[in-house]
């Protein structure tokens, strides 16, 4: 028999992947600045950019959005 679906485990999960993919990007971005891999630069400090927006910011809006409301 199947378990239930746990809301509050998928929205963990989520935040967890979006958190590490702010991670990678952050990741390639500066690989790409220090001339690791072949890339123009503005992709570079674009990737570090949106990576940082990912790890840091996008969790904090997705929370509030999912908080329960009193």
């Amino acid at each position: 028999m199947a378990e239930p679906k746990d809301p509050a485990r998928a929205r963990f999960m989520a935040l967890t992947l979006i958190r590490w993919t702010g991670v990678g990007l952050v990741l390639v971005g500066m690989l790409i600045n220090a001339g690791r891999i072949a890339a123009p630069g503005i992709l570079g400090v674009v990737l570090v950019l949106l990576g940082l927006f990912d790890a840091f910011i996008m969790p904090v809006i997705l929370a509030r959005r999912w908080k329960t409301k009193d």
